[in-house]
């Protein structure tokens, strides 16, 4: 135990004044163990692991910085998303929480990130959460033992979720940080349990260094045929890219994190993190199952009484979710690998109730939609209807995105060119009317119109140009209502459809306008036609 301590510290660069225990590259039974006695978490009756985060369900995007250094000074698209920290702040706390750890049970996780062995990164991710070595446990690649023996990390996770940074005296302004130092290869976190901003940092770290090897980074699921047929969805929290790329008939490959190279696309991950509000069985049987394993980690997830998960319960937050290693998936891809896309599908939630259910985009209409990322939320219930609010996050994932988004956007274009994939918009959203008038249109329709543009049947049918958005919308749709395909009309009131449209109209283009000067004319004319 010694030895590997000592190793631990070298390669880790900890410096310390007491030497602790080190868990190295525990099994799940251990992690399940430690979780428990550190009172970090405790069993459902099907013993999956319930996690409860505390007061961060969620990540904390404005704790959020990226080291300012010379290496990468020039290459991040620096803003309220990329903030910047100075070297003299990360220094400063890194060697406070290095201290820290030194008295304290530390767990250590090496785990690759990427399944094509090219490409992936080798990342050390180091905790005094047993929680989060059983997360990263899931949710990345182990190495076989033989790798382990002679694992040099590229990358080391420092987490340190109990220790607590003192606003303005030690250089921010909360007592959360996750900072991210790409010349020193070290992602530090402070003050917060939340194990998504691990899985996120590692993301934003390739997501920097994979476009500079000509492989698109993408924020994305991926699923195939039995015949090797792919195809990849886009899409931001609660547009349905989970659960439309876990279906029975198809081949899952990721649920949220991909590359794509010239050899064809790669999950980054090996596992899936899935939200769980309002699970069932019937909407969602993959994915109900897998959190009835051992082995599943429910996160901020409710028990009843009987330990059984109500995932109708949202006590805790909105923002329940499950992780599971990806062979919890009983018709998953457990090499991670796939060939390069015939179809790539946007989704988008439009709670306004005006974008066509479905559309097959141009090449620079899917440059102007995959740059502007749309989809529109709720903000809440309460005392009656609330207006839907327009979201806009570049590439889908911008919180991810280190480059500027044109950098992303170009490099699809370019692999859509080459290997002729088909572009979609498929809108989860709202039809007959807006959130509070209309209804949501129904996930059968939906599956029903996913399914025939995989299989191909929509290659030859004709379509019409929606008048607002200048998008070409299939005609006809077996099995779909034809009025669905088209917003105007679901609407009773025409009127009110056409001034909500040309509202949502007004704010795609009011979005673009950040972009207008570093675009060309025809790809900012790809938009919205009124």
């Amino acid at each position: 135990m010694k030895d590997q301590f000592d190793s631990l510290l070298k390669q880790a660069k900890l410096k310390v004044k007491k030497k602790g225990n080190v868990y190295w590259n525990p099994n799940t039974p251990e992690l399940y163990e430690e979780a428990i006695r550190n009172k970090e978490a405790n069993l459902t009756k099907d013993m999956a692991i319930r996690v409860l985060t505390g007061e961060y369900t969620g990540r904390s995007p404005d704790d959020r910085y990226i080291v300012e250094e010379s290496s990468v000074k020039q290459d991040i698209n620096w803003g309220d998303v990329n903030q910047p920290i100075s070297e003299g702040v990360f220094n400063h706390l890194y060697e406070k929480v290095q201290t820290y750890l030194g008295e304290k049970k530390l767990y250590v996780k090496d785990m690759y990130a990427g399944a094509d062995e090219q490409y992936r990164l080798k990342v050390r991710i180091i905790s005094e959460a047993a929680y989060h070595g059983l997360f990263a446990h899931n949710m990345f690649i182990e190495p076989s033992d033989s790798e382990k023996k002679t694992f040099a990390p590229d990358l080391t996770v420092l987490a340190a979720p109990h220790f607590q940074a003192t606003p303005g005296k030690d250089g921010i302004d909360s007592e959360t940080f996750i900072f991210i130092n790409f010349s020193k290869k070290i992602i530090l976190v402070g003050g917060t349990l939340y194990s998504g901003e691990i899985k996120k940092s590692v993301f934003t770290v390739l997501n920097y260094l994979l476009p500079k090897q000509n492989v698109m980074s993408m924020h994305c699921s991926a699923n195939m045929s039995t015949d090797g047929t792919t195809a990849i969805f886009f899409g931001l929290s609660g547009t349905g890219k989970t659960t439309l790329s876990s279906e029975p008939d198809r081949i899952l490959i990721g649920d949220d994190e991909h590359g794509w190279s010239e050899k064809g696309i790669f999950n980054i991950e090996g596992g899936c993190y899935a939200k769980t509000i309002n699970l069932s069985r019937e909407s969602e049987p993959l994915i109900y199952e897998a959190t009835k394993k051992p082995g599943t980690i429910l996160e901020n997830v409710v028990l009843d009484d009987n330990r059984q998960p109500n995932f109708k319960d949202k006590s805790f937050t909105e923002n329940t979710r499950c992780a599971y290693p990806i062979k919890h998936i009983p018709n998953a891809d457990q090499s991670g690998n796939g060939a390069h896309p015939k179809n790539i599908i946007f989704l988008t939630c439009d709670a306004y109730g005006v974008l066509p259910p479905l559309s097959k985009l141009t090449l620079k209409q899917s440059m102007y939609h995959f740059i502007s990322g749309y989809t529109a939320k709720v903000a809440g219930t309460e005392r009656g209807v609330t207006e839907p609010k327009a979201t806009f996050s570049p590439c889908f994932g911008a919180p991810f995105m280190p480059l500027h988004p044109n950098v992303y956007a170009e490099l699809l274009a370019k692999k859509i060119h080459k290997y002729n994939t088909s572009v979609w918009l498929l809108n989860t959203g709202w039809t007959g009317g807006a959130y509070g008038a209309g209804k949501r249109i129904a996930l059968t329709h939906t599956r029903k119109m996913l399914s025939e543009l995989l299989q191909g049947n929509l290659d030859e049918v004709e379509f019409r140009t929606d008048p607002v958005f200048g998008l070409a919308v299939p005609k006809y749709i077996s099995g779909v209502p034809k009025n669905l395909l088209f917003p105007r009309d679901t609407w009773s009131n025409k009127q009110k459809y056409d001034r909500t449209a040309n509202r949502l109209s007004t704010l795609f283009r009011e979005n673009f306008e950040e972009y207008r000067g570093e675009l060309n004319k025809d790809l900012t004319k790809a938009g919205p036609i009124k």
